[in-house]
């Protein structure tokens, strides 16, 4: 059988697994599982069926790329008092940064004083820049649910920080 054919009778296969482990169709993670038989191909006991092996790569490549994408959001997510030095004025007289960093200070502390699926959904969206879906997928619920969310914890904050509006 030729490398084509293989790809050709397994595509459908591969492309199912990876979706159904990742939650998207990704092209490239197809192509990775490929060359990855194509490289070990030599390896290959006939102990079982063909399709089965390339079955396991396909699992291992889309768990493998979903612990890579874990890895770079923890990485992304920063301490809060790293937040507020990152939001810095460097043109400010000394009394408007003091204000400043009160003001900041306030801020934070009212999120940190929301129900926790809220604060999470803030810092999220309106901290590290989330989209609605991949804040979603990420706290594994409707696009719908991190919108109401959104709207609700910025309602109190609202009330938490009228006299900073």
């Amino acid at each position: 059988m030729d490398f084509k054919q293989l790809i050709r009778s397994n595509q459908n296969n591969v492309r199912s697994i990876i979706r159904l482990i990742t939650k998207e169709t990704n092209e490239d993670l197809e192509q990775e599982v490929y060359v990855k038989v194509w490289k070990n191909a030599h390896r290959y006991k006939e102990q079982g069926a063909f399709k089965s092996w390339i079955n396991t790569i396909a699992k291992n490549v889309s768990k493998d790329y979903l612990k890579s994408v874990q890895k770079r959001n923890q990485d992304c997510v920063t301490s809060d008092e790293e937040i507020l030095n990152s939001v810095k004025d460097r043109k400010a007289a000394p009394e408007l940064k003091l204000i400043s960093n009160d003001r900041q200070k306030r801020i934070l502390d009212a999120v940190n004083s929301l129900k926790p699926k809220f604060k999470q959904t803030v810092m999220l969206c309106e901290i590290y820049g989330y989209s609605y879906e991949d804040a979603a997928y990420k706290l594994k619920c409707p696009v719908g649910t991190i919108k109401s969310r959104l709207y609700n914890a910025k309602k109190e904050l609202a009330v938490l920080l009228k006299d900073l509006l």
